[in-house]
């Protein structure tokens, strides 16, 4: 659908709310209980009684509730909640999506599957014989014909094999279709946002809820179009000119939208342009309220000079023109069609820390936050480096950077302070103490330009920033509170810290398959990519409310062994690959499924 400013559904809309409503922060609510843990310190106890968290939690685990009342039992309350949520009858294939979902155990819950719509929906407006030619134009696909997935390739790809791995336990239940698959790590597609308007408006248009009697149940075959002599399709891939990504990226916003209309130089920490406080207007009490909004960049024009993306990435190869290609992940104002990432689907101890390898007991974990990392996000250069979101954060994690900053004005060369009364936090070095001794965190490899992997040191960040020991994922679960950062797109470690004993705290600008499945402030905690509520974020755990960030660490894990397991990544896939087929098939319109219309 077009990106839109406004709240994608009721369920951000609720927790927007909290950010509008500040009236409610003057009727303090009991304090919650918690179990006999000492507080370490007493930062972020400013507070009167109730913190702000504290209602942000209440209004999540209320959300939780009411989605988990919505979870489909049976396949005729699945398509009757199908019908209802999309306007037309489900695919066919659907009553065996249904049962293999049921076989694994899948919560069956509409709202899981939005994303699919979100993606497709501007393709209807194409023909399916367009699609079908862009689509066999893309050298990287995977297609399926007679129930065989077949991978194709013009060279060997980095995560192919994986997603053919993850297509080819489907063969059996597809159709034939053709998926071109995005390879880089950056995001390829970006339509101007009047044009997928055009397109969706076009879509709700035609929508028809047919008839049973003139749907037809069986996909069209792709053997004969194969022998037809197409010209081939031009996806329009382009570099960026002046102006950088940036340029290319902000035309997928609203017209209105601040990144249509703000421009920004790079960012001098000393007197930062007002954008910067953007968060800190759309947050509740300083704390992200509405993720969708909070990690949007055409609403937050200063992710601009604050996020490697749109500083340098390290390739861009960008299209202006509609035409399917599916990925891993995309920024809001992208158009691919998202996939779980292949880094997921595979078993990789560098991104998981191993399937079975979740960490032991919160008890036993120490009591810090953790990252270790490579110092990517683009091409961190000498005059840009200070704009990326990884440098910024080590350097706002770093006690001796922040104790200077305290002393010069609230700034570092790459960073600004928050203003501590706006947290309740006590500016007489605690922040610095709480860094000292409660976080460890570090670069393992500065990725200088030109990169050399053999040598981690950099000349123009060596003074900033001293190389760490790195650390395998299996160990990082040794620590209770684990940040995940972008780097060169999303990050590929979060289905593992997501499935581990610890607790995430999440700062993306990225969109991915499984966000409608995840509640934050129940599931994991977010976190602004600006990073200017970390310390509040660890000023509320670490200030006795232990029990709080166990429970949360605990559910999310629990959460994400019924929604983010393998089986999970199947049934969603399934499901999206019906309906991209039915897209791209001649008799779309009549395409369906109403087995359970006849039964009923």
């Amino acid at each position: 659908m077009p990106h839109m400013m406004t709240t994608l559904n009721s369920r951000a809309g609720r927790v927007a709310l909290l950010a509008v409503i500040s009236i409610v922060t003057l009727i303090w609510i009991l304090p919650r209980h918690e179990a006999s843990v000492s507080p370490i310190f007493h930062a972020g106890n400013g507070y009167n009684s109730s913190h702000p968290i504290d209602a942000l939690i209440d209004t999540a685990e209320t959300d939780l509730h009411e989605l988990l009342g919505t979870q489909a039992h049976d396949l005729q309350t699945a398509a009757d909640q199908y019908r209802a949520r999309r306007g037309r009858h489900p695919p066919p294939g659907f009553g065996e999506w249904y049962e293999l979902a049921k076989s694994k155990d899948s919560l069956i819950i509409e709202e899981f599957f939005d994303q699919i719509y979100h993606d497709l929906t501007p393709y209807w407006a194409l023909e399916p014989k367009e699609l079908r030619r862009q689509a066999r134009s893309i050298p990287t696909r995977i297609t399926v014909r007679n129930k065989t997935a077949i991978l194709k390739t013009d060279e060997p790809r980095n995560w192919m094999d994986s997603w053919f791995d993850l297509v080819a336990r489907l063969e059996d239940g597809l159709p034939d279709l053709d998926m071109p698959i995005n390879v880089m790590d950056e995001t390829r597609l970006v339509v101007p946002w009047e044009e997928i308007n055009e397109y969706v408006q076009k879509e709700q248009a035609n929508r028809v809820m047919m008839k049973p009697s003139g749907v037809v149940h069986e996909y069209m075959s792709l053997n004969e179009w194969d022998e037809e002599d197409l010209e081939p399709y031009d996806p329009g891939f382009a570099v960026p000119g002046e102006g950088g990504y940036w340029e290319m990226a902000r035309v997928g916003c609203p017209p209105g939208s601040p990144a249509r209309n703000i421009t920004l130089p790079m960012v001098d920490f000393s007197t930062p342009p007002w954008e910067y406080d953007n968060f800190e207007r759309m947050s509740y009490h300083g704390y992200v309220s509405n993720y969708t909004l909070a990690k949007d960049p055409c609403v937050r024009p200063e992710m601009q000079v604050l996020h490697g993306t749109f500083l340098e990435p390290i390739s861009v190869s960008t299209s202006h023109n509609l035409m399917p290609l599916f990925g891993g992940s995309k920024l809001p104002m992208n158009n691919e069609i998202l996939l779980p990432p292949a880094m997921y689907w595979a078993q990789n101890d560098h991104y998981s820390g191993g399937e079975n390898e979740h960490g032991g007991p919160w008890e036993l974990k120490t009591n810090k936050a953790l990252w270790r990392g490579a110092a990517t996000g683009g091409r961190a250069r000498e005059p840009n480096w200070t704009g990326f979101q990884r440098h910024r954060f080590m350097s706002m994690m770093n006690a001796t950077s922040v104790a200077q900053a305290e002393k010069n004005q609230s700034h570092g060369i790459n960073f600004r302070l928050p203003n501590y009364a706006d947290y309740k936090l006590k500016g007489d070095g605690l922040i610095p103490q709480l860094l000292s001794e409660y976080t460890d965190t570090g670069f393992n490899h500065l990725v200088c330009t030109p990169y050399n992997e053999a040598d981690p040191t950099c000349p123009y960040l060596d003074p900033y920033f001293e190389v760490a020991p790195g650390m395998a994922m299996k160990d990082m679960y040794n620590f209770k509170y684990l940040p995940d950062l972008d780097g060169n797109s999303f990050s590929g470690r979060y289905r593992g810290f997501m499935l581990s004993t610890s607790l995430p705290i999440k700062a993306t600008i990225y969109n991915e398959w499984h966000d409608s499945r995840l509640i934050p402030w129940v599931h994991f905690v977010p976190m602004d990519t600006t990073y200017i509520d970390i310390y509040g974020i660890l000023a509320y755990f670490l200030g006795g409310r232990d029990e709080t960030a166990r429970k949360i660490a605990l559910a999310g894990k629990a959460w994400g062994e019924k929604v983010l397991r393998r089986e999970d990544m199947e049934i969603y896939t399934y499901r999206l690959l019906l309906e991209y087929a039915r897209i791209c098939d001649d008799r779309r319109e009549f395409l369906g499924y109403v087995d359970d219309l006849k039964m009923s």
